[in-house]
């Protein structure tokens, strides 16, 4: 095996190491005895989608059915969570509960690996053809950690974004996770300023994902991250799905 065919794998001991070392994290508890889920939402507070959703909004003022496509990589798939545990199920759950008589179809085009530009290659046949009234779409994590950040990653997101609101979708950028394999590299600083300045000039939602778990996890909750010291946990999933699904909610009313 060549020394560069070894860097993922040594990256990943480090990242285990520091997150904690045992699958057993995932069931710290927060300082007041809450599940790290409840205790991580606390930090939510006064974080917003930063722009409204004027489209679903509508849809759902008018009681239609709300088409959502859960575009990214693995974190959307629930990759280590089981099945109904990936945060777009959770959010989904969440919307149903805030809004009881909605009516919501949600298609998660997940897929493990995946990056940007591999994202942006799918939406005709993963995304489009749905007809999607919201598309959240959950990015770059990968491209910061194994696959580099292309040059022209704000253009080609930025052109993306474009097709999607040519398509009459609300969209809804979801930003990496505050994880310690996403920390090693210093690509994560670039990839969250991209994610950021494009939302801001395009007018569409950003959910600050890396955000609200660095807040609870500097505040001392754990069991946010699985024990691969980068995906989601099960908790973490929570967190994010009921944190996406409510600020989704505010921007909609």
């Amino acid at each position: 095996m060549s020394r560069h065919a070894r860097i993922p794998g040594l990256l990943l001991l480090l990242a285990v190491l520091l997150a904690g070392g045992t699958p057993s994290h995932a069931q710290d508890r927060g300082a007041s005895g809450s599940s790290p889920s409840e205790a991580c939402l606390a930090f939510k507070r006064g974080l917003s989608l930063g722009a409204p959703l004027a489209g679903i909004k509508a849809k759902l003022q008018a009681g239609k059915t709300l088409t959502v496509v859960a575009l990214g990589s693995s974190s959307t798939t629930g990759f280590g969570t089981g099945s109904g545990g990936a945060f777009p199920d959770v959010m989904k759950r969440e919307l149903l509960r805030l809004r009881p008589s909605a009516r919501i179809e949600l298609i998660n085009s997940g897929r493990i690996m995946d990056n940007i530009p591999g994202n942006i290659a799918r939406l005709d046949s993963d995304v489009l053809r749905y007809k999607p009234d919201l598309v959240v779409w959950q990015l770059g994590s990968n491209d910061a950690v194994w696959r580099g950040i292309a040059d022209n990653a704000k253009e080609m997101l930025s052109d993306a974004i474009k097709r999607l609101k040519a398509a009459n979708a609300d969209v809804v950028l979801v930003d990496l996770q505050y994880a310690p394999l996403v920390l090693v590299a210093s690509r994560h600083v670039r990839m969250e300023k991209i994610i950021a300045d494009v939302a801001r000039e395009q007018s569409v939602g950003h959910f600050p994902r890396f955000l609200l778990m660095k807040r609870a996890s500097e505040a001392g909750v754990k069991g946010l991250v699985w024990w691969d010291g980068l995906h989601n946990s099960a908790e973490g999933h929570k967190c994010v799905g009921v944190a996406l699904a409510q600020m989704i909610d505010a921007a909609a009313r």
